[in-house]
């Protein structure tokens, strides 16, 4: 049976305890949990304790090492805030453990570089947790660029919305400050760029960026003509008839997670997305093109009606055409089975000189898609060959989060960047 140390007791872990507390009991259990916040952690071990599991240890931040030290660890699952993250990964590499770290890895080059090193160093895995992977859906698409189905491809377009809940979800939080989540092209947009480099089985030559805050933030709703603005939903009534405002104490796992939690740290959760101190975009565009020479338009918008995506392939014998509608939610706020859960999946295939036709695939249970479930079984079920290779190591976790860290170097420097001038890119070459 494996152990593992949980560090970061906010909203994504409860996906892992669920899992470990649930199907997968029998071969992993929990040894201790780690936070900044107690109250969070005492919640996650009455998580424990509902499932007729005994509470666990809890280690505030600081004493992360001691944690390591005293409860010994197989395994680090990481679901911190993202600029921790090499942090508590590289510490737990050196520790003699392996780790599990929520996407994105970290969230830029010298803290990818620190666990580049680290893993070097100790010869101790990464797994990335990119669920999306694992989607029957993106599955599927794998297999039929695998299978050659439209030729060689030459070119992409893909577009992924966000929509009124869930994308303004991002400027409500701790995300809106690029310093902690480095903006919605690491924290967000590293699923979409790993799945282009999953899809297509090449990574970035160059990328060009623009991108601004258009929608939300103070001075983009005084120019729609909002006159009445509020800090944060609870306690103030300007919020109560606010659609974008998220209502905690009407939640009860929100509750117990933050609004209850708040007196230890002053984390407020609830920050409207039209308040002062937003510095990430939420209008992104960009262009990528790959080693295998594919170009790539990629958008990223936060204030949609509806929330998925539209991507297109164009090859040498076709194209492909696949639209997803997700459905709408905020991290922590319901069940878990519905986070990304699907509502609408297709995928079209045109070939050249033949009738279109319907790629078949069975629809994924559960969050994202289905993702969630089947990565959760490749983490702590029984390993199978996997032919789609969707299993992600941190060589993956740093070529994803680099096309977003090139976006934000792009759009600061108004110019392209390149992949052969990143160090890491360097190192991770000389490694294949």
């Amino acid at each position: 049976m494996k152990t593992y140390a949980l560090v970061g007791t906010g909203g994504r872990s409860g996906l892992y305890i669920e899992a470990i507390t649930g199907k997968y009991r029998h071969n992993a259990k929990f040894v201790a949990f780690c936070d900044t916040n107690q109250t969070r952690m005492d919640y996650a071990n009455r998580q424990l304790e509902q499932s007729g599991i005994a509470r666990v240890s809890t280690w505030k931040a600081a004493d992360f090492s001691a944690m390591l030290d005293e409860t010994k660890p197989d395994i680090v699952i990481v679901t911190s805030m993202d600029r921790t993250h090499d942090d508590y990964i590289v510490r737990a590499l050196h520790a003699g453990c392996d780790v599990i770290t929520e996407k994105p890895m970290t969230i830029d080059e010298p803290r990818a570089l620190r666990i580049l090193d680290a893993v070097d160093a100790t010869g101790y895995q990464v797994r990335v947790a990119f669920n999306y992977r694992y989607a029957p859906h993106h599955s599927k698409m794998r297999e039929l660029l695998m299978q050659d189905t439209i030729g060689e491809v030459l070119s992409v377009h893909f577009e992924w919305l966000l929509n009124t809940e869930h994308g303004a979800d991002y400027f409500r939080r701790w995300h809106r400050e690029k310093r902690n989540s480095g903006g919605l092209l690491v924290h967000k947009s590293t699923h979409h760029f790993d799945l282009m480099n999953f899809w297509l089985n090449s990574t970035p030559e160059k990328v060009y960026a623009q991108g601004d805050l258009r929608f939300y933030g103070k001075e983009n709703a005084e120019k729609r003509g909002v006159t009445e603005f509020y800090p944060r939903a609870h306690g103030y009534r300007q919020a109560q008839n606010d659609p974008f405002a998220l209502h905690m104490q009407d939640n009860a796992q929100l509750k117990a997670l933050y609004l209850d939690a708040e007196h230890e740290d002053n984390y407020f959760r609830d920050q409207s997305v039209f308040s002062d101190g937003i510095n990430i975009e939420d209008t992104l565009s960009v262009l990528v093109k790959y080693q295998n020479k594919v170009q790539l338009t990629y958008s990223l918008n936060a204030y949609l009606p509806w929330e998925g995506l539209n991507v297109v392939f164009n090859g040498t014998k076709g194209r492909i055409e696949m639209k997803i509608v997700e459905m709408s939610y905020v991290n922590a706020g319901g069940k878990r089975e519905n986070e990304g859960s699907i509502e609408k999946a297709e995928i079209t295939v045109y070939p050249l000189f033949a009738q279109p036709w319907k790629a078949e695939f069975q629809l994924g249970e559960g969050g994202h898609g289905g993702g969630d479930n089947a990565m959760l079984e490749d983490l702590f079920g029984e390993r199978k060959d996997d032919p789609l290779k969707r299993a992600a190591d941190h060589r993956a976790g740093a070529m994803s989060i680099l096309t977003g860290i090139a976006g934000n170097l792009s759009m600061q420097h108004d110019k392209p960047i390149y992949f052969k001038d990143f160090e890491l890119v360097k190192r991770l070459r000389q490694r294949k």
